[in-house]
């Protein structure tokens, strides 16, 4: 159409219309030499250049061959992981034992199974789960529960004329909630109903005379019944004033004690008045004066702890004369009756002692071995190895009357063997010393008598001086009473705490670190007090200081707050 020839007409006329060729031979390969008829030059490939297609491997293979190390290093990972958290997953796996536990106290509390000395009251119960986990929160809502319920029990027993009864409810009720205000409507409420209108001047009677009679404090003393006065009554004004009077004489009995230098008896009346009435207003001062008698005898104290250190290391343990360490420790405890290390002190002279009476039992000589546990004991009477050489003398005397008539060289026993055991003896035996597990468990270390973890434990060591299991039983409860101390103040028990810290004093006297589990009660009782100074809870609060002053008559927190308990702060 632009006169332009097309270079592949071939001499047709018109415009030539693309063909795509005879389809069905597009596999036949040409023969060499033939000359294709599109016009086109041909190209040949050489065999030698023509690219080689390398072989795949298989494709499903080739990808996941990765997997493996993947997996490998997961699994190394998650049980690297495990190992190093196991203390953590061992905590998420719920205790089956403890479960239990708890699952009998929540039956017991709904059957209405409080307390008792059984083993399966619900108070018992769930103190034994928070023993075996003490952050557990179902134990510590459940014996709050169990406090609540007390305070039921003693409303009740109240409106039904059951005084002791609404006494008993009430103490524990006040053991497992520390106090408030329920528990002081039910104690103003129980004084009421034991007084009565009528007697009220009878004991205001009675508190006159006593008072004339100079018996200013203890159960029958002028002090004490002014309190069941008020306690009935807070607003009457004869007792009120009465108390203020027993207050003023045991003030003037201290300032008298501290002008003769007796030191001894001055600290002893002020804890009579701290202990009776609390936020008396000369308190401070009267303990801010014994403060220099104290320095005074600062430096005869250590003397005396020194020489007794001294004596100790030379080995003059006890006996006659002066210079030993038993008689340089009393009389740094004649300066200062709660110094630790003088304590402390004493626990290792008995300690000493009972070493020796063990060396006096393997020689035979059952006389000298008596004589150092008669003095052991003076020093540390419920002590569990002092318990366990005792068992072990009352053996020795039990198999040297058991031995057989001399010339029978044969069987005769040596002098710390025991007798064997009959059939029934070994039921009991085993049954004791379960009962003193459990009891131990409970908390139960040294009350009560009889049935007490201590008691259980020498009764066995009793049939069986040599017995491993109650041996061991006496010897881990000082620690246990311990272990069992910082779970209650964990939690905020104080009341068991403070039984605890007893235990431990008896079992161990003067063991080293009591004055600082006493300090750290001490705390606890005070920052309870200014707990309760800000709710306006002043009753309850003098009593919490109260019993940190006890503990820890040195604490500068007691001035403060026993200020603020005096201007009703």
């Amino acid at each position: 159409m632009n006169g332009r020839k097309d270079p592949h007409d071939h001499g047709s006329q018109g415009r030539t219309e693309p063909t795509l060729g005879d389809l069905d031979h597009l596999d036949d390969a040409p023969s060499p030499g033939t000359t294709s008829g599109d016009g086109l030059p041909q190209v040949t490939l050489d065999p030698e250049r023509r690219r080689s297609v390398p072989s795949r491997p298989p494709t499903r293979s080739g990808r996941r061959g990765w997997l493996i190390p993947l997996l490998l290093l997961l699994v190394i990972g998650v049980g690297t992981t495990l190992w190093m958290e196991q203390d953590k997953l061992r905590g998420l796996v719920p205790s089956t034992e403890l479960d239990g536990v708890l699952g009998r106290a929540e039956v017991a509390l709904q059957e209405g199974r409080l307390d008792g000395n059984d083993g399966s009251s619900a108070r018992e119960l769930f103190e034994a789960a928070r023993a075996l986990q003490p952050d557990n929160d179902r134990a510590r809502d459940g014996l709050r529960k169990v406090g609540l319920a007390e305070i039921a029990r003693a409303d009740a027993a109240l409106q039904a004329g059951k005084l002791d009864d609404a006494d008993q409810a009430l103490a524990a009720a006040r053991e497992l909630l520390g106090g408030g205000s329920d528990v002081d409507r039910l104690t103003q409420a129980l004084a009421s109903a034991r007084t009565g209108p009528l007697q009220t001047d009878h004991l205001i009677e009675q508190a006159q005379l006593a008072f004339d009679a100079g018996k200013l404090d203890g159960d029958d003393g002028a002090g004490t019944l002014y309190r069941r006065v008020l306690g009935a009554d807070p607003n009457n004004a004869v007792a009120a004033h009465g108390l203020d009077k027993v207050g003023e004489a045991l003030a003037s009995q201290a300032h008298k004690a501290l002008d003769a230098g007796d030191r001894a008896a001055a600290s002893a009346l002020v804890d009579r008045l701290a202990a009776l009435i609390p936020n008396y207003g000369e308190l401070p001062a009267l303990r801010a004066a014994l403060v220099p008698a104290d320095k005074a005898d600062g430096a005869a104290l250590a003397d005396a702890i020194s020489q007794a250190q001294d004596a100790m290391r030379a080995g003059r343990i006890s006996g006659d004369g002066d210079d030993t360490a038993l008689a340089h420790y009393k009389a740094a405890l004649a300066l200062d009756p709660d110094n630790a290390d003088a304590k402390a002190g004493l626990a290792q002279v008995a300690q000493a002692l009972i070493m020796q009476a063990n060396a006096a039992l393997d020689s035979g000589d059952h006389a000298q071995a008596r004589t150092l546990l008669d003095q052991a004991a003076e020093l540390a009477p419920h002590s569990g190895d002092l318990a366990a050489a005792k068992a072990r003398l009352g053996d020795t005397h039990k198999a040297s009357a058991a031995l057989p008539v001399a010339g029978d060289a044969e069987n005769v026993a040596g002098p710390t063997q025991h007798p064997a055991l009959t059939p029934q003896q070994s039921a009991d035996l085993a049954r004791m010393i379960q009962r003193a597990d459990a009891a131990a468990q409970q908390g139960k270390l040294m009350l009560p008598p009889g049935d007490s973890a201590y008691d259980l434990y020498r009764g066995a060591l009793a049939l069986d001086g040599n017995n491993e299991s109650a041996r061991h039983g006496l010897e881990t409860l000082p620690s246990l009473a311990m272990n069992q101390f910082n779970q209650a103040l964990a939690s905020g028990n104080l009341q068991v705490a403070g039984d605890r810290l007893a235990d431990l004093g008896d079992l161990s006297p003067g063991a080293a670190g009591q004055g600082e589990l006493r300090q750290r009660l001490a705390n606890a009782w005070l920052d309870q007090a200014e707990q309760q100074l800000q709710q306006g809870d002043r009753a309850s609060a003098a009593q919490s200081l109260d019993r940190a002053r006890k503990l820890a008559p040195g604490n500068p927190r007691l001035a403060t707050l026993a200020a603020r308990l005096q201007a009703g702060s």
